[in-house]
């Protein structure tokens, strides 16, 4: 076992591990005092081959979507737990993507204020971005991420063979912040993410596991002195003003990977249209990045600029009356504003419908 790296929390700090053999799925299945909790598409796929170590009686499976990352799912999970003898001293280990990640996270944060909790992430999404920052988050009433803690795990193991079964769509979900976050990163990792998409997008292990680290490295420096995301670490955001908007007019029909590219599509419009960021960066982050990793396209339904800003002006990070976002602007730096206009929302709808061929 060999630790890629420590990150440093107020809360506690925790170990990321980058695992070449399935051998710590063992070491952790006689963890005492431990529950584990499984997408029910992992179980499905490795319960009996990688997972079977586990015991049975300490498993609980959880069928996974969109629509279960509420508080209606973390109560099953404490009825679950309260049905254990081990209290405080409970291990909680989850496999699984994003949306596993913050229904485990957030049950691990709040029940007996607090147990021991260990993920392994699953999807590309997860182990390149949301399994570090400690972020929870469930949705509330259709409003996206309303309601979380932060809550980072005491452990994250990292096991790229998972990502071999992912789901295309699933997997090109975890694209979307792979690319957002080697634009952030500075036009060096741009330019080496491009060299290195034809290898990524064919899975292989030894270029996946490149974009990985390079992805949390990237994070990692973002978040370092702002880890209740009050200041810097808000700019990974990018992509996400437009895309939650999307996720929630598309019903979550689009996923959240997918979302953030067309986020970062129509953000880089508004960018390009405040003359912040050039035509010619602008054109090539879409041509070799956005719109090759955009296999989900949305209805034009629910790009409708009406929808779109009735869901933004729901954002729990928005001060003003005007709408917040983050632009990318030349020489790879990012800023949040607060003045997006309305007219500007509708401006770069009617330019996505245009690049994406949608037609209402």
């Amino acid at each position: 076992m060999s630790i890629s790296f420590t990150v440093q929390s107020s809360i506690h700090n925790y170990d990321v591990f980058v695992q070449s053999t399935p051998d710590f799925i063992s070491q952790l299945a006689q963890h005492p005092q431990a529950c584990f909790v499984i997408d029910e598409n992992v179980w499905n796929l490795y319960s009996a081959t990688l997972l079977e170590a586990l015991p049975a009686n300490d498993v609980i499976v959880l069928p996974i979507n969109e629509d279960r990352k509420n508080l209606e799912t973390v109560q099953e999970l404490y009825d679950h737990f309260v049905k254990l003898s081990a209290k405080r001293n409970l291990t909680l280990v989850s496999f699984g993507g994003g949306i596993l990640q913050d229904i485990t996270g957030f049950a691990a944060s709040t029940i007996y204020r607090g147990i021991n909790w260990i993920y392994i992430p699953t999807t590309l999404l997860a182990q390149a971005d949301s399994c570090i920052g400690g972020k929870t988050s469930l949705n509330y009433r259709g409003y996206k991420n309303l309601v979380g803690t932060f809550f980072p795990p005491t452990q994250v193991h990292i096991f790229t063979p998972f990502l071999k079964t992912q789901k295309e769509s699933d997997f090109y979900s975890g694209i979307g912040e792979v690319i957002k976050l080697h634009l952030m990163g500075g036009e060096a990792h741009f330019r080496k993410f491009i060299q290195l998409a034809p290898s990524i997008l064919k899975r292989d292990p030894v270029a996946l596991l490149q974009a990985i680290q390079a992805s949390l490295a990237v994070k990692l420096n973002y978040m370092t002195g702002d880890e209740f995301d009050t200041g810097r670490r808000n700019l990974l955001n990018y992509g996400h003003d437009f895309g939650h908007a999307l996720e929630s007019t598309s019903n979550f029909a689009v996923p959240h990977g997918q979302a953030v590219v067309f986020g970062m599509m129509a953000s880089n419009i508004v960018a390009r249209n405040r003359g912040v960021l050039s035509k010619s960066l602008a054109d090539e982050v879409l041509q070799n990045l956005l719109l090759p990793s955009l296999k989900v396209l949305p209805a034009a339904e629910s790009i409708d600029p009406e929808a779109m800003m009735a869901v933004m002006k729901q954002d729990k990070k928005r001060t003003g009356s005007l709408l917040a976002l983050i632009m990318m602007q030349n020489n790879f730096d990012f800023v949040r504003v607060n003045d997006l206009t309305s007219q500007e929302v509708t401006n770069a709808m009617a330019e996505c419908r245009a690049i994406l061929g949608l037609h209402t």
